[in-house]
C-alpha cells in the first residue's frame, strides 16, 4: 500500500515538473538578457538576471502593458461579477423550482457549453455592430457575461442540489418570500461556490484573446493579451520582452489563484450531481 502512494507521489511529482519546464523557459528568457540565451535558457555557465525585460514591456513604445493590464482588470471584474449575479439566481430556480420546459431550458444550457466561440463569431460581430457597441468595453463585458452565464447556471445548480431544502422550507413556513430566503439564507451558503465560480470565470476572461481580437480595435483600448504580439518587431523578435510580458500577465490569475486556492480547486473538480 505504502509503495503504491510513493509511486502515485513520484509520478504527480514528475508531471508537475514536465508542465513546470515550459514556465521555466519563459521566465529564465524573461530575466537574461539575449546574449545568454543563445545556447539554450537551461545554460548557466553565464548568469547575470535583471528585469530590463520587465521594465520594457511595461513601457513598451507601441503596446505598454502600463495600459494594458488596467483594461483587462475592467473588463474581468465586470465581466465576472454580471454572469455570477445572473447565474446563482438561474442555477437556484433550475435547482428547486419546477416549470414547463425545464428539462428543456436545462438541456439548452448544457449544449451552450460545447458551442466553440468560433462559430459564432460572425453573427455576435454583426449583433454588436448594430447595437453600436463595438470598440467598446460595455459590448465586450455583456459578450463575456452571455458567455460564461451558461456555465455559472450549470455550476451553481449542481452546487444548490447539495444543499438540504429543509432550511429553506422553515423560513417559508415562518413567512420568508422567495427572494428574501435566496438572499438571506441561500446566498451566504453559497458563498464559496461563488468564489470558486468567479475565480474560473476571472481567469477565463483575463486569459481571453478571441473575443478581444474582433471586438477592440482603439490601440488605447486593448487589452493585455492584445498588446503581448504587438511588441514583437519587423526585422527582429525581443523573445525577452515577449517573455516578460507573458510573465506579467500570468501572475494576476497566478495570484487569483493563490487567493482563492481551495475553491479553485473544487471548481475545477465540480460539485456532485443529483
Amino acid at each position: 500500500m505504502k509503495k503504491g502512494k510513493i509511486a502515485v507521489n513520484v509520478f504527480g511529482w514528475i508531471l508537475g515538473l514536465v508542465w513546470l519546464i515550459p514556465f521555466m523557459g519563459v521566465f529564465m528568457t524573461a530575466i537574461r538578457p539575449m546574449d545568454e540565451l543563445l545556447n539554450g535558457w537551461w545554460n548557466l555557465s553565464s548568469f547575470h538576471p535583471n528585469l530590463r525585460n520587465f521594465a520594457q514591456a511595461w513601457n513598451h513604445p507601441t503596446a505598454p502593458l502600463s495600459r494594458g493590464i488596467p483594461n483587462s482588470l475592467i473588463v474581468a471584474i465586470f465581466a465576472t461579477i454580471f454572469p455570477i449575479l445572473i447565474a446563482t439566481m438561474a442555477g437556484y430556480y433550475l435547482a428547486r423550482y419546477t416549470f414547463p420546459l425545464k428539462k428543456l431550458a436545462y438541456i439548452t444550457v448544457v449544449i451552450t457549453l460545447a458551442l466553440p466561440s468560433q462559430m459564432v463569431a460572425i453573427p455576435l460581430y454583426e449583433m454588436l455592430l448594430k447595437l453600436n457597441l463595438l470598440d467598446s468595453y460595455v459590448g465586450l463585458i455583456l459578450l463575456h457575461t452571455a458567455w460564461g452565464t451558461p456555465w455559472i447556471t450549470f455550476f451553481m445548480r449542481n452546487f444548490y442540489t447539495t444543499l438540504p431544502p429543509e432550511i429553506e422550507e422553515a423560513a417559508r413556513i415562518d413567512g420568508a418570500g422567495d427572494f428574501r430566503i435566496f438572499y438571506k439564507i441561500v446566498f451566504p451558503l453559497s458563498l464559496p461556490a461563488i468564489a470558486s465560480a468567479a475565480a474560473l470565470q476571472f481567469t477565463w476572461v483575463w486569459s481571453s484573446f478571441f473575443f478581444e481580437l474582433i471586438t477592440i480595435y482603439t490601440p488605447e483600448k486593448l487589452l493585455a493579451t492584445q498588446r503581448i504580439p504587438l511588441m514583437r518587431g519587423v526585422y527582429h523578435v525581443d523573445w525577452g520582452i515577449l517573455s516578460a510580458a507573458a510573465v506579467m500577465v500570468m501572475m494576476v490569475p497566478i495570484a487569483v489563484y493563490l487567493l482563492l486556492q481551495k475553491y479553485y480547486v473544487r471548481g475545477m473538480i465540480g460539485w456532485s450531481m443529483k
